[in-house]
């Protein structure tokens, strides 16, 4: 019989994943599922609910028959979901149509008319709400999918429904609300002068009235539920969360001056405050967003390693990430003068600018399939140097840089983020950070630890620490220089095309 074990479940952009951890962090079992993006116009990106639910299945069921007993010996479960990933369900539950993705830029034009109004509210967010957030991607349901909206009982985030399927109640993840849906709850929550001026003031009716903060609630697993997973029913369920939060749990690295980087399809920013600060190019300071009396400060890129995964599946289908590391490693810094733009699905941070687009130059015929490779990483690299070169300039100093996620396994990938910054980047030694930060979630949620903190100290481990080469980093002060010139030589033409 394995010890108490805390199952961390990462549903993810390219798959779902399942971890059984004790709790000193050892993790006991591990499966992932696949599952399936749709992009059916440009910037537009959808999945399947019903395909969520059925890889979650497969996951645990998978993960816990690895280890014998381990069904019995599950105490909790933690959750996390990609972010402002928008579905429309009735109240039992049944989707109405495929979710709005995270990375889907649709509502581009729905945001701006929404960071127009100037609320007061909006100051949380530096002014401009991203298209990936609820309020543009539900004003743009309202408009364009006018029979979605009104047969919804419920529009909410794939977190809040899969907490409904997981334990038959509705709630909403204080988590997800103080980040992407401009809930402010020092100022009293949800501005309603903001949601009547553009339109929305019935939306409210159609998400849960009870919020729970990231970790807390009562919900236990349904009976149905449990069928589905392979578990017994009964097992509490913590609030879930954000992917990206919780791999920062997951790192340990949610103390003041330590700045969280999760790399996966995106690349995400967090670090903690115990100030707020406000009017950077983050996407925003939420208070509230992870434990009481703190602030959040999240930036990020919206394509990274989806940009690695499109080269690898239109251009090198025959190889595989390890082989084409490879290849880009056998290519001096810099490219041979090759630039690329990482903006293939819009800029996040710090330009917030969904109408960008990706790009090359300084191609010419010695360059090869290891140069544009390379470039997807330096270019990525440089985007989240841009994006602490910002917060730099507001005031936030950062200390210690962690990374984790499916992207932090490369370590050419870690090494040239290492020396573009010019900083070390500390490596966690089990890479699902997501996963690892869901289950010390669900530990505290049943009094195995007294707090976040107390959990992350027993439960996390730094497995190395990428240090940058002096040489390298010198080389890449021009690369830096030529990545910052590309955006704004291009914006015109980009704006124009639009």
């Amino acid at each position: 019989m394995p010890p108490p074990l805390f199952l961390g479940l990462d549903v993810g952009t390219q798959s779902v994943r399942a971890a059984l951890y004790d709790a000193t962090g050892h993790c006991h079992g591990y499966a992932t599922a696949a599952l399936d993006t749709h992009h059916p116009a440009p910037a537009w990106a959808e999945q399947s609910p019903d395909q969520w639910w059925h890889a979650v299945g497969d996951a645990v069921r998978r993960a816990v028959a690895e280890v014998p007993g381990s069904a019995d010996a599950v105490a909790a479960l933690g959750l996390d979901c990609t972010a402002c990933t928008v579905l429309a369900s009735r109240a039992d539950g049944t989707p109405l149509a495929p979710a709005l993705m995270w990375m889907d830029q649709r509502a581009h034009r729905e945001a701006a008319e929404v960071s127009a109004t100037g609320d007061a509210s909006l100051r949380w967010v530096s002014g401009v709400v991203s298209p990936e957030w609820m309020l543009p991607k539900a004003l743009w349901l309202k408009r364009h999918r006018p029979d979605v909206y009104a047969q919804a009982d419920r529009l909410v985030e794939c977190t809040d429904w899969l907490m409904y399927r997981l334990t038959c109640e509705w709630t909403l993840s204080l988590n997800h609300v103080a980040a992407k849906w401009n809930y402010v709850r020092p100022e009293g929550g949800w501005s309603r002068a903001l949601l009547a001026t553009v339109g929305l003031d019935d939306l409210p009716g159609r998400w849960p009235e009870r919020i729970v903060p990231l970790g807390g609630g009562d919900g236990r697993l349904s009976a149905g539920a449990a069928g589905n997973l392979g578990l017994r029913p009964g097992v509490p369920v913590a609030q879930g969360g954000i992917d990206a939060y919780l791999g920062m749990l997951g790192l340990g690295a949610a103390r003041p001056g330590d700045l969280a980087m999760i790399l996966g399809s995106s690349t995400c920013h967090l670090a903690t405050s115990p100030r707020p600060l406000l009017g950077s190019g983050m996407l925003g300071c939420y208070p509230d967003a992870v434990t009481e009396g703190t602030y959040t400060l999240e930036g990020g890129q919206t394509a990274t390693g989806s940009i690695l995964n499109w080269f690898r599946q239109h251009l090198a289908p025959a190889e595989t990430f390890e082989q084409l590391d490879a290849r880009a490693a056998e290519v001096p810094p810099g490219c041979d003068g090759l630039v690329c733009l990482d903006h293939f699905q819009g800029n996040r941070c710090p330009h917030k600018d969904p109408r960008s687009r990706g790009a090359f130059w300084g191609l010419t015929l010695s360059h090869g399939a290891g140069h544009l490779y390379r470039a997807i990483c330096e270019a990525t690299a440089c985007g989240t140097r841009a994006i602490l070169d910002d917060v730099a300039g507001h005031g936030l100093a950062i200390e210690r840089l962690f990374a984790g996620g499916g992207g932090a396994r490369s370590r050419l990938w870690m090494q040239i983020h290492a020396d573009v910054l010019d900083r070390p980047i500390h490596l966690p030694a089990d890479p699902e950070a997501c996963a690892l930060g869901s289950a010390l979630v669900a530990a505290v949620h049943v009094g195995a630890f007294p707090d976040l903190d107390a959990a992350a100290t027993a439960m996390v481990r730094i497995g190395a620490v990428v240090e940058p080469r002096p040489d390298a980093a010198r080389a890449y002060r021009a690369v830096y220089e030529r990545y910052r010139a590309t955006y704004p030589s291009l914006k015109p033409l980009t704006d124009a095309s639009s």
